[in-house]
């Protein structure tokens, strides 16, 4: 509880949260403090893989999920992406995320006709898909890109409305189970 306390009084922009704490667990401090309307996003920051983790922070509202190996490098990357509002999850866990999003299993072939949405994508579109299904931030994209960060912003903003997704997750779903990936 006091996770959701110190956010009420001190307000921070950004919070890492441990899945496992003395007392209620991340995923619930997480629950905590999106139900209290509280401004601050939440990264969590666990050691632990499993699927009902990510899927336990995602439900609870958490902005982005990352694995403790992670670079610090990285890991400032995420909280400034977390603060300038994207969704960032590491990229260990979105194969696996979005296996279980479009109920596809690896190496299952895909019979799916293509989505007519993806279609509409420009080719730098489609790259800047792809890397965000990688796991990668608009920062990390434009130095792939070698792009300024707003126009790496502005492509994801593009490919979210071509495709009518809310995010940057449900966009990739809506990639790989429109044959634009596979696993």
């Amino acid at each position: 509880m006091q996770a959701v306390d110190l956010c009420r009084d001190l307000s921070p922009d950004v919070v890492l949260m441990d899945v496992r704490m003395p007392g209620i667990d991340g995923i619930e401090a997480t629950r905590r403090i999106v139900a209290a309307g509280l401004p601050t996003r939440v990264l969590v920051l666990t050691v632990f893989h499993h699927d009902d983790y990510v899927w336990g922070a995602l439900r609870a509202g958490a902005d982005g999920f990352l694995l403790k190996r992670t670079s610090p490098e990285r890991l400032i990357d995420a909280v400034q992406s977390l603060a300038a509002g994207e969704v960032l999850l590491d990229p260990a866990v979105t194969r696996s995320l979005v296996a279980r999003v479009v109920d596809r299993t690896p190496g299952r072939s895909a019979a799916e006709p293509e989505d007519p949405r993806l279609g509409q994508l420009t080719a730098r579109e489609r790259q800047v898909l792809r890397l965000a299904a990688e796991g990668r931030s608009n920062a990390e994209i434009a130095g792939l890109l070698v792009l300024a960060e707003s126009t790496v912003k502005t492509h994801m903003k593009r490919v979210l409305a071509k495709l009518d997704a809310r995010d940057r997750a449900q966009a990739v779903a809506i990639s790989y189970r429109g044959g634009l990936m596979s696993f």
